[in-house]
């Protein structure tokens, strides 16, 4: 599938896909695929930043390659390395048949056929299907280093490999980096993207997103699960439950039964909803009541 012409059908074709974007996130996503260049999505984890690589894969259909980076990630991991049994076979191969070209034998064990492809490689390498979705989740997990490696794959989409030389994509792969700002992504980097911070929704979109994410969830269940997550996010928790969290606690719910949120089944399920024990005591007992009362009040002054 080609690629959208306009910022409204960017919108419908994430929708066709169940991913609930506003306009801004769909103009960037837009502008990414049209301008060729790296989209860096910023934000909390949990608010559906890896699920637009994953949209976007789907949707066009393209394949998705994923980096997940981590402390410690090397070009071995995320680029590529040598096959090094196979090269140590075919010297002993070599010293078996009696061959003493060194030169002729050390162009063949490094060439492409000893090179194992590590994900930002293979997202450089052509496809019938068009250029691939490369996800690099998590960059901000990573070391200065390997990032400052990435700027010669996000500027010209090619891989330096010395014995081989540099390879370049044919066509530039879609590039969706996310970052949960654990730290402040280098400006270097930050130029060779369009940038998008990717926020909480609005109790609107997030019911919108909860009737697609969690059908089975009652109407009731699902405006009440919403109304309770927004006023979450204004306690100043240690870490305030993300839309995926949300969606969990919905489904978990719906799974006991549930038609309606009661002070016993918000004390029970915490634990789909909140992942650290100090935000949980925090809200269990008075506070969680306190949040249900105040939204069956605005529920009544509504009617």
């Amino acid at each position: 599938m080609t690629i959208p012409n306009s910022i409204d059908e960017t919108v419908a074709l994430l929708a066709r896909n169940n991913y609930v974007a506003d306009r801004a996130l769909a103009t960037s996503v837009f502008l990414a695929l049209k301008m060729g260049r790296p989209l860096l999505l910023e934000g909390e984890a949990g608010v559906g930043k890896t699920e637009i690589a994953k949209v976007l894969s789907t949707a066009l259909g393209r394949k998705l390659i994923r980096l997940q980076c981590y402390e410690g990630l090397d070009t071995a991991s995320a680029v590529y390395e040598w096959n090094y049994q196979a090269q140590m076979i075919e010297i002993r191969l070599a010293e078996a048949q009696g061959i003493s070209d060194r030169d002729a034998l050390g162009k063949d064990i490094f060439s492409e056929r000893f090179l194992i492809r590590r994900p930002i490689l293979q997202a450089l390498e052509s496809d019938l299907a068009g250029p691939p979705v490369l996800l690099i989740d998590e960059l901000d997990r990573t070391d200065e280093p390997f990032e400052a490696y990435l700027l010669e794959v996000l500027s010209d989409f090619q891989v330096t490999v010395p014995e081989i030389g540099t390879i370049k994509a044919a066509h530039p792969p879609i590039v969706i980096v996310t970052s949960n700002r654990t730290r402040e992504i280098h400006d270097a980097l930050k130029r060779r993207c369009l940038y998008h911070w990717v926020d909480y929704p609005n109790a609107e979109r997030e019911l919108e997103i909860l009737r697609l994410k969690a059908p089975q969830a009652s109407a009731r269940l699902s405006a009440e699960v919403v109304a309770f997550v927004q006023s979450l996010r204004g306690l100043d928790l240690y870490k305030n439950p993300g839309v995926a969290e949300t969606i969990d606690w919905a489904t978990a719910l719906t799974q006991l039964d549930a038609l309606a949120l009661d002070h016993q089944v918000i004390n029970d399920t915490l634990g789909a909803l909140l992942k650290y024990q100090d935000d949980i005591a925090r809200v269990q007992g008075s506070e969680a009541a306190r949040i249900l009362d105040e939204i069956r009040a605005a529920a009544r002054a509504a009617e």
